[in-house]
């Protein structure tokens, strides 16, 4: 018997002596109580179990089953009673109780019942942590990044999980995390203790897609020796995810549309309409209105799916987060790999800014593995992204334009300020730097407020001159 806290609840000096003697013999902690009030009150302690009597001073048993059940759900009542009846012992189990024992019991066999509920209450325990062990990877929180764009997209799956909502669109651009999103969406769910099953429609023949999906009965066609379930049975409760839902063939996306209206489909070769209760949720990378508009997609299917639609932003407009993702993938490769790159030095981090990722994040983690098993040094320079850094862009003087663009009067002006702070105010000096004359500095001073970086015998008026 494992060692436990339990409450005996019973107004009877000698059977509340007798148990404890012998569950604190066996190693458990017991508490005592002989009212509905102390119950109250040891409840705080949040035992593991309740042996719990019907008729107490103040009060019922059945009344406290329901306090127990509300305030503390994980904990076991055991209920006891000199008055049984087999409604009311019914009544018990319906009620919440783990079982119902009549007075006179035999104590034996009592605490026979007690290690039953016992071994319960821990093999709940071991089940919460394993679910919580398969969840942790798919939290809303592993979703790096603190752009705008991700916190929008964070906040609005918070919103997606928890609504009834039996249908969601994922789109965006390949390599954005598609199916990372999916899997995030089924966890933070009440589904998340349910089944999650993938599919990518464009991997699968036409010809099987249909039974994968739906299932088939023993002869439905050639090789179909014996009955099969799909995946829409297979999830019951929990999540179905479509991935390039875009490549479904017009026949299955008539089947898809009624199997979302209504919950039901059949099998293959069957007669019987089978209901079950999954939420789907599909994704593509393509564009669904311009295939609508092509008719090379169901128009009521694309109406179906776009209720409920999440867009994925591309790597390029996630200002700030590519610096976060590689510092992920470095401590992941590092482990998976037994390396020790710790860093990237700025010029490579600078690289990476730069590039415009049309692979999204998928190129990303793609380059870092392949720089991470090429390196034997601690930080990453621009040679060891060579495979995405044109030779030109490994050069020190090189400047590349952003992909998401710049603000270039910003920019103008930080190349300013540097520029003087490097030549120490001297104008002349920072005009070199720059390839200008000393009165297009002068009139940038000016132009920017960056008089405080000028010694005071240099600065002279700003000419009137556009440059």
């Amino acid at each position: 018997m494992s060692r436990a806290t339990i409450l005996i609840v019973d107004d009877e000096d000698l059977i509340r002596w007798s148990l404890r003697e012998r569950l604190a013999a066996a190693g458990h902690r017991v508490l005592e109580a002989a009212t509905a009030g102390a119950t109250r009150e040891q409840l705080e302690k949040l035992p593991d179990l309740v042996v719990l009597d019907y008729r107490l001073p103040d009060g019922n048993g059945m009344e406290l089953l329901a306090e127990i059940r509300k305030e503390c759900p994980d904990t076991l009542v055991i209920l006891m009673t000199a008055y049984s009846t087999v409604e009311r012992a019914v009544d018990a189990i319906k009620q919440g109780a783990y079982d119902y024992v009549n007075k006179p019991f035999e104590i034996e066999e009592l605490l026979v019942t007690i290690e039953k509920a016992l071994e319960t209450t821990e093999l709940r325990r071991e089940v919460r942590r394993y679910r919580a062990r398969e969840a942790a990877p798919w939290s809303l929180d592993r979703i790096i990044g603190k752009s705008p764009a991700i916190r929008e997209l964070r906040e609005l799956l918070r919103k997606v999980a928890v609504s009834p909502a039996s249908t969601v669109l994922l789109t965006g651009e390949s390599g954005t995390g598609k199916d990372f999103t999916a899997r995030v969406t089924h966890h933070a769910s009440a589904r998340a203790t349910r089944p999650f099953v993938h599919i990518t429609c464009s991997a699968v023949p036409e010809s099987l897609l249909e039974s994968e999906l739906f299932g088939h009965e023993r002869g439905a066609f050639t090789d179909a020796r014996q009955q099969k379930k799909g995946l829409l049975e297979e999830a019951d409760g929990g999540t179905v995810f479509l991935d390039e839902i875009g490549e479904m063939s017009p026949l299955l996306q008539s089947k898809l549309l009624r199997f979302l209206e209504d919950k039901t489909f059949r099998r293959v070769g069957g007669s019987t309409d089978i209901t079950v209760d999954v939420r789907v949720i599909a994704a593509t990378n393509r564009d669904l209105e311009a295939a609508v508009a092509r008719e090379q997609f169901r128009q009521d299917l694309y109406y179906r799916l776009q209720v409920l639609s999440v867009p994925l932003p591309p790597l390029r407009e996630r200002d700030g987060d590519i610096e976060l993702l590689a510092k992920y993938f470095l401590d992941q490769f590092n482990r998976e790999f037994g390396k020790n790159v710790q860093s990237l030095a700025p010029e490579a981090l600078r690289l990476l800014n730069c590039h415009p990722w049309p692979g999204n994040i998928r190129e990303l983690r793609n380059v870092l593995e392949r720089a991470v098993l090429l390196s034997d040094e601690e930080v990453l320079r621009p040679e060891d992204l060579r495979v995405i850094a044109p030779r030109e862009a490994l050069s020190d003087e090189a400047f590349r334009l952003p992909a998401r663009g710049l603000d270039f009067a910003t920019l103008e002006k930080d190349l300013v300020r540097q520029a003087l702070t490097r030549a120490h105010g001297n104008q002349t000096q920072a005009a070199r730097l720059l390839g200008m004359t000393r009165d297009q500095i002068r009139y940038r001073v000016q132009k920017f407020k960056l008089e405080d970086l000028v010694g005071p015998e240099a600065v002279v008026p700003a000419v009137d001159r556009a440059h």
